[in-house]
């Protein structure tokens, strides 16, 4: 029993600075929005998935939802029951189809999980299963302005995948992802939560985005909808990889242009468009 007690006070991964400051920052936006939606669109009940040591599982409790936790990692469900009690724990894999016996739920919230999974795109469809009105999913991102997915080894840490490998989809992946596992409408925050990785850098561009998405749709001023990204590029299609690689070729060879060609070019450009005219 003592050393039952001695593991659950352990501190974890989740409990470093690092997510301090993160989980302040995004549980300041959730709490907004429940504030806000909660009452107008029926938010009474809610589901954690990925629920890690059970912060916002926590918060959404205190927020007056019924909460229910879930993670793949039994030692988080252990963790999670003994700093939150009175919230309801079950250990189940986002990408197994038995997550959906829990039912549907009001508001489903995944957050810093989709980006560690193998099958993020089944594991939507799994989160769709479980919405019956409001999603809020976040996520770091693959840089890319495309609709697509890169496969990253991860660190054997316990705020990575189970399997340590995962793939990493960019913004726009994300949406369409979204979008194709059954929501109609998709979201983006008028504001991001007020943290560094949700802004662009010298250094870096935006690492971490969150999106939200319904069946039905919301009208609220802190939520913008997005229309869903399609791929300019038919890999099947000779002439449309061509031309592909060739606007590619062309931007690769604009960026190395010294500022004041860039300057001149697009002056050019706007020009010859037109742009600036008042008709």
């Amino acid at each position: 029993m003592t050393k039952r007690l001695d593991r659950l006070k352990t501190p974890l991964v989740f409990d470093l600075k690092v997510y301090d400051e993160l989980n302040a920052a995004r549980g300041a936006i959730v709490s907004s929005l429940i504030a806000e939606l909660g009452g107008p669109v029926g938010l009474r009940t809610a589901v954690d998935v990925g629920c890690g040591a059970g912060y916002f599982s926590g918060l959404l409790k205190s927020l007056g939802l019924e909460v229910t936790g879930v993670d793949g990692r039994p030692q988080n469900v252990e963790v999670s029951k003994h700093r939150q009690p009175g919230v309801r724990f079950e250990r189940y894999d986002a990408e197994d189809p038995a997550l959906r016996v829990l039912g549907r739920f009001d508001l489903v919230l995944c957050f810093g999980l989709l980006y560690h999974l193998e099958n993020p795109l089944l594991a939507m469809r799994h989160l769709h299963a479980l919405t019956g009105k409001l999603l809020l999913v976040e996520v770091v991102v693959f840089p890319g302005e495309e609709p697509t997915m890169a496969l990253v080894d991860e660190g054997a840490g316990d705020d990575q995948g189970l399997n340590y490998v995962a793939f990493y989809p960019t913004e726009a992946c994300l949406q369409k992802m979204l979008y194709r596992a059954g929501f109609l409408h998709v979201y983006k925050l008028a504001v991001m939560p007020n943290h560094p990785g949700y802004r662009k850098s010298r250094r870096l561009p935006q690492v971490r985005t969150m999106l939200a998405a319904s069946q039905e749709a919301i009208s609220s001023h802190s939520l913008k909808q997005v229309p869903e990204p399609s791929v300019c590029v038919a890999p099947w299609d000779a002439r449309s990889v061509a031309a592909y690689k060739n606007s590619f070729e062309k931007l690769r060879r604009f960026a190395k242009r010294p500022i004041q060609q860039k300057i001149e070019s697009i002056e050019r450009l706007i020009k010859k468009r037109g742009w600036l005219r008042g008709d």
